[in-house]
């Protein structure tokens, strides 16, 4: 015997688990769209304040934006964050030096659009970027 919930409900994990697959795919995507906004942001700091003051270093899984301060004749690390992908989300885990990591979650729009998400609203991409960089790069300007 056949029934109509279990159908219906395999159905639904079924496509559940596709739209799993393919967030899966593009999260590497999802990384490489992030760090080359990030390193736009980067490129413009270091024109500006010299090019030892910021560096963004990546791995496969993960971005550190390493921002530094002259003091005393000497480059001192001042501020570091890390952004890294994070399947179960999906999306990514960016971590602040004393901060509270914040998770931003990573989905597919039709036509294979990413978009970005915290746990209160969609994020355009001059926003995410602003949440992950601003406390490191401009410590002293507050909010």
């Amino acid at each position: 015997m056949s029934y109509q919930w279990l159908h219906m409900r395999i159905t639904e994990e079924s496509e559940r688990r596709q739209r799993e697959a393919n967030m899966l795919e593009k999260l590497p995507q999802a990384l490489a769209e992030v760090h080359d906004a990030m390193n736009i942001c980067v490129d413009q700091y270091t024109q500006t304040f010299g090019p030892q003051t910021a560096e963004l270093q990546v791995t496969e899984q993960c971005m550190r934006l390493i921002v530094r301060e002259e003091q005393s004749g000497r480059w001192e690390q001042r501020a570091q964050v890390d952004v890294t992908a994070v399947a179960a989300l999906p999306g990514f885990r960016i971590e602040c030096e004393g901060g509270k990591p914040l998770e931003i979650l990573v989905g597919v729009l039709p036509g294979d659009t990413l978009f970005y998400r915290d746990a209160q609203e969609y994020l355009t991409m001059e926003e995410l970027t602003r949440r992950i960089m601003d406390k490191a790069l401009f410590p002293k300007l507050g909010e």
